[in-house]
């Protein structure tokens, strides 16, 4: 008889041959997924990677996992096709955000209701400290990108670069479904955080990471997406979605960020959005790539799905819009 409440963990039905490589490209990552009427999209992420993981090998980038700096692959694959669009994503893991949160949760675990210890005010501090550093890596990132497209003859005009940012993975407190007391947000959720340091998480360390994203995207020329709302009501442990049950997942009612642990799945896909998650990132950009040039805000509508719940709004006077049509859009990023 098959044994009830147990199942096999096959990550390369999930990340292909990038499994094997420790790059972790999902086939359903927000470049791959984005609904854009495109021949070929291509995903150059690699899970962990940081700045110097992106900048051209000329200006000190290196490789990661076996893979050339992202720029330098960018450059090949520009002469192969014609880019429309260019999607980055990076700075988190250079600021350690993840391990911040996950030590929050290990201040959780070490303190009690009565005396809660937070990490909201030194992890807020450790973000500041590190965004100078951030915002000038990226500056150089993107820099190294529009090099690599004048290379291969490509105006400004001819292509989009945008600037993707960050949604937290957690919602604010008073969100969260389960009590502060107990141990239901480790056991049951596997959001184990004060709600003040929620807050944190989703008001203040996501914030200001997006707003050093902004920064350097204004002075490379480039668009920003801001997601900051774009899992909103599909958050770890957000009371307006649920985590799936016997009846199995569903993109309207489900979470779409995968929960901490160590047990489900693999601990690297911690606090990351999972497959409902990563199509909704795609549907912005999905969105994006139909609105003319400029910033935009993408956001979810709690109780719906990425499919009909995603909606994008300018936050500046759109640029005019590029004509040329083209082949390819691309990722750059830390992950997926």
């Amino acid at each position: 008889m098959p044994r009830l409440g147990t199942c096999d963990y096959e990550p390369e039905l999930i990340y292909g041959a990038s499994e094997a490589s420790s790059c972790h490209r999902s086939d359903v990552a927000p470049i791959v997924s984005a609904p854009v009427p495109v021949v070929e999209k291509v995903n150059l992420a690699c899970s962990g990677a940081k700045f110097e993981n992106v900048w051209s090998s000329a200006t000190g980038g290196r490789g990661h996992f076996g893979q050339a700096p992202q720029v330098d692959e960018l450059g090949e694959i520009a002469q192969r096709d014609e880019v429309k669009m260019i999607v980055v994503t990076v700075g988190a893991n250079d600021v350690g955000f993840g391990e911040l949160v996950a030590g929050c949760a290990l201040d959780w675990a070490r303190s009690s209701e009565q005396r809660p210890a937070l990490c909201r005010g030194r992890a807020q501090a450790d973000v500041e400290a590190a965004l100078p550093a951030m915002e000038r890596g990226l500056r150089l990132a993107l820099v190294g990108v529009r090099e690599a497209m004048a290379r291969d003859r490509y105006r400004r005009s001819d292509y989009r670069l945008v600037v993707m940012g960050y949604a937290s993975p957690l919602p604010p407190g008073r969100w969260i479904r389960y009590p502060e007391q107990g141990w239901s947000r480790l056991n049951r959720g596997g959001c184990p955080v004060w709600n003040a340091d929620a807050d944190w998480a989703a008001q203040e360390g996501t914030v200001a990471i997006d707003a050093a994203m902004r920064s350097a995207a204004a002075a490379a020329g480039a668009e920003f997406l801001d997601v900051e709302h774009a899992l909103d009501g599909h958050q770890l442990c957000d009371r307006r979605s649920s985590r799936a049950g016997a009846a199995g997942p569903s993109p309207t009612k489900s979470e779409w960020v995968r929960r901490l642990a160590f047990v489900q799945g693999s601990s690297r896909e911690s606090l990351h959005p999972n497959a409902y998650g990563q199509r909704a990132l795609g549907a912005c950009i999905g969105l994006l790539y139909a609105s003319q040039s400029g910033d935009y805000a993408c956001r979810a509508e709690p109780g719906h799905s990425y499919l009909d719940g995603m909606r994008i709004e300018g936050r500046s006077a759109a640029r005019p819009a590029r004509r040329r049509v083209s082949r390819t859009p691309l990722r750059l990023r830390s992950r997926q």
